[in-house]
């Protein structure tokens, strides 16, 4: 009947958006990831959970999802959006800096591992289109989980995110060679192969072309209706339509939507996307997650646990290793190495669409296909706890050193970042006799940093206990001076939670990105563009003669009028006596 609703679809929206309201509340209180929520709410409303019980309990339908397949498109509506979101992280310059990293280091670790399980699984009986199946089905790794897990700006998340841009490169290569694997392929299975790969080829080219003319002019239109709905609707259309011109010609549409990403983190308009798209992201991700608790049977895995524990232990302990060794003969830090290693360690999404692919295709069969699918979805569970895991054992093999403290006994400044602002702000310090340490996550900035007399360690701020290691209770100040919007308000946020009293100050890329500091808690936030133009206003006041006395009062006047302004926008009360005092005692 017409305007009748679907009620078995609402009612999973229903379950869905509860579990979303129920998991991540509950989970962000005591501080652990909600990818292991949302898995967990799947096994219990999925086929294996309470959906066992409908029968006998009819009310249990309304908490339980009715079609598990029919989730599957929003689920892959997720990783697409994922892919999307790291391509606005990423430019088209960064990845030609990686490209070594990409197709070195990640066709590496692919083909060494797949290659290593394969062997194995054929001497203990698969035959051997079948042990290559599941050996390179194995070696993938978990981008939708890994990648929310360690960024990619960290060193770490710059080698994760290396070898699973070349895994999700391969994804299609694999299924099609997998399909001319099977029992009944023609000789034309390589022959489709060639085809997507030239076709595919002009589609990037074209979305490459078209997308650099035609998006900045797109969200400059969005932009001035100053219509988050409009800028919503242009960056779904983007994302989609770049999807479904890959998957056409048959390649992945992740391919489709890390492009479009790729494009519109050339404009200036990323920022506002990537803000704008972060919430659906997350929600269609826990799609994804609840989708892989459901196909989890705790009554098979109890029935052959033995059996499951000994390959999921073996292929985590396997990759881990290879993955590490990999890194460290790439030239990475003993830490780096050790905890990518263990965090790439589980197995990935694309392990269960290989898989199933393999099944379709006659290579694998129904019954080993579905212990590795087991394996599988019992890695993507435990990888959060992979990635903790990672980090204690990165401390144990590179323990982050602890910091001396001044000679006269004094407690250090930390700035975090020894970038070009930085590097002043210590050269600053080191003028008026105050000590202090930097921490930077980029290997290369610290050695520089040392060569150049700074004192900087190696460590990310973000995680762990490298900042309690600094003596952050102790500093009279820390100074966040990267020019990364996102992690300064996480990091500003974290330590004003953590240390009330703290004096944090924090490096702003504008106003508007000021106020965001101010409401994460900072104690001062210094807009890059605001300084720059008191700097070029007093230059040009002293150089056409104006006494240089009255321009500088005019210029600290302009500045507590503007930083009155920024707090108020960041909804703080201005408390100018406190300001005075913090001023004079800084002797400034």
């Amino acid at each position: 009947m017409a305007g009748q609703l679907d009620t078995s679809s609402m009612g999973d929206a229903l379950v869905i958006l509860g579990a979303a309201g129920l998991v991540i509340p509950v989970f962000t209180r005591f501080r652990i990831t909600p990818v292991i929520g949302f898995i967990l709410i799947g096994i219990a409303v999925g086929p294996f959970g309470l959906g066992k019980l409908v029968d006998d309990v009819p009310w249990l339908s309304h908490i339980t999802i009715s079609d598990p397949e029919a989730l599957a498109p929003y689920a892959e509506f997720g990783i697409i959006l994922l892919l999307f979101t790291i391509g606005l992280e990423l430019s088209f310059k960064r990845l030609w800096q990686m490209r070594k990293l990409v197709f070195g280091l990640g066709a590496l670790e692919l083909l060494i591992i797949g290659s290593i399980l394969a062997a194995v699984l054929a001497s203990m009986g698969q035959i051997w289109t079948a042990a290559l199946a599941l050996g390179f089905a194995l070696a993938f790794s978990s981008t939708a989980i890994v990648l929310p897990i360690s960024g990619t700006k960290t060193p770490v998340g710059r080698a994760a995110l290396s070898m699973l841009l070349f895994e999700d490169i391969m994804i299609v290569p694999i299924i099609f060679i997998l399909g001319a694997m099977a029992p009944t392929a023609q000789a034309d299975g390589w022959e489709g192969l060639v085809e997507v790969l030239w076709q595919g080829g002009l589609v990037v080219a074209a979305l490459l072309v078209f997308g650099r003319i035609a998006l900045p002019k797109l969200f400059a239109q969005a932009a001035r209706t100053k219509s988050p709905e409009l800028f919503l609707a242009a960056s779904m259309l983007v994302v989609i339509g770049a999807s479904l011109a890959t998957s056409v010609v048959g390649l992945s549409p992740i391919v489709g939507a890390l492009i479009a990403g790729l494009l519109i983190a050339e404009t200036e308009y990323h920022g506002e996307v990537e803000s704008i798209m972060d919430p659906f992201k997350g929600l269609a991700l826990g799609v994804f997650l609840i989708t892989v608790g459901m196909s989890i049977d705790l009554l098979t895995i109890w029935a052959d646990l033995w059996a499951i524990a000994l390959a999921v232990v073996g292929v985590l302990v396997f990759k881990a290793v290879v993955t590490g060794i990999l890194l460290r003969l790439m030239g990475a830090r003993r830490s780096t190495a050790a905890e990518t290693g263990v965090l790439m360690a589980s197995p990935s999404e694309t392990t269960l669409i290989v898989l199933a692919a393999a099944t379709a295709a006659l290579v694998v069969d129904q019954e080993t296909a579905q212990f590795w699918q087991i394996v599988t979805a019992i890695g993507l569970t435990i990888t959060p706890l992979l990635a903790r895991l990672g980090r204690v054992i990165a401390r144990r093999v590179e323990p982050i050193p602890e910091i001396e403290e001044d000679e006269n006994g004094e407690p250090a400044v930390i700035i975090i970042g020894v970038g070009r602002v930085g590097r002043l702000v210590a050269q600053m310090l080191d003028k008026h006799e105050k000590p202090y340490v930097a921490i930077d996550s980029d290997a290369d900035m610290i050695d520089a940093a040392k060569r150049g007399g700074y004192r900087a360690i190696f460590g990310d701020a973000a995680r762990g206990d490298a900042m309690s290691r600094l003596g952050v209770e102790r500093a009279p100040a820390v100074v966040l001076t990267m020019d990364e919007p996102v992690l300064a308000e996480r990091l500003t946020r974290k330590l004003r939670g953590d240390y009330p009293d703290l004096l944090i100050v924090a490096r702003a890329r504008d106003t508007d990105h000021a106020a965001d500091l101010y409401r994460a808690g900072a104690s001062h936030a210094i807009p890059e563009n605001l300084e720059s133009s008191l700097q070029l206003s007093e230059a040009v006041l002293v150089d056409i003669g104006v006494a240089m006395g009255p321009v500088i009062a005019s210029i600290h006047e302009k500045r507590d009028e503007y930083r009155v302004k920024i707090e108020q926008d960041g909804a703080l009360d201005y408390k100018p006596k406190l300001r005075t005092s913090n001023v004079e005692a800084s002797g400034t």
